[in-house]
């Protein structure tokens, strides 16, 4: 399949579910939102046209100028040849989605990961807790409007405006 009939498929069994659908941009993918997606990535990997039974790849986007942020998900079927994406979209102040560690086990440190940077909630994932920072780290450094703090423990911290203030360092 390819990915306007990919997109097709998956607008004829959810409907409104599938709020946009860009099969013939550079990265072909569909948008949905969280309540949608469980059953969507269900049929994604269980419909035998489909059959998208690898992760290849799960990221985290602030879109905080629309308040909302979103995953996206990279799906690779070995049977088919096929790729295929689907972004979801939730409000940045309860951003939560189900998880899909069940459906591809990729899931589990994708969506640890998504969690530790950008504050995503996975429900129903089985040990989501942050995976890069210590776990009394406060905020998500991915967020555009994150405050890197200035120091961590009685670490300081530092950022690039640091170094560029000092003149031993040139720039």
């Amino acid at each position: 399949m390819d990915a306007p009939q990919i997109a097709k498929r998956l607008a004829d069994k959810f409907g409104s579910a599938v709020t946009e659908s860009l099969p013939e941009d550079k990265h072909p993918r569909v948008h949905t939102v969280a309540e949608h997606w469980r059953s969507i990535a269900q049929f994604m990997r269980d419909d035998t046209a489909l059959v998208f039974d690898w992760l290849g790849c799960l990221t985290a986007v602030d879109y905080v100028a629309d308040n909302q942020l979103c995953v996206v998900y990279d799906l690779y079927s070995m049977q088919h040849k096929h790729w295929f994406a689907v972004k979801v979209f939730v409000d940045r102040e309860k951003p939560t989605i189900p998880s899909v560690m069940d459906i591809w086990s990729a899931a589990d440190w994708h969506e640890r990961e998504a969690f530790d940077m950008m504050g995503i909630r996975f429900e129903g994932h089985a040990d989501l807790r942050r995976i890069l920072l210590p776990e009394d780290w406060e905020g998500y450094p991915q967020r555009k409007d994150y405050d890197f703090p200035r120091e961590y423990h009685g670490i300081p911290g530092t950022t690039e405006l640091d170094w560029q203030q000092k003149s031993d360092y040139p720039m």
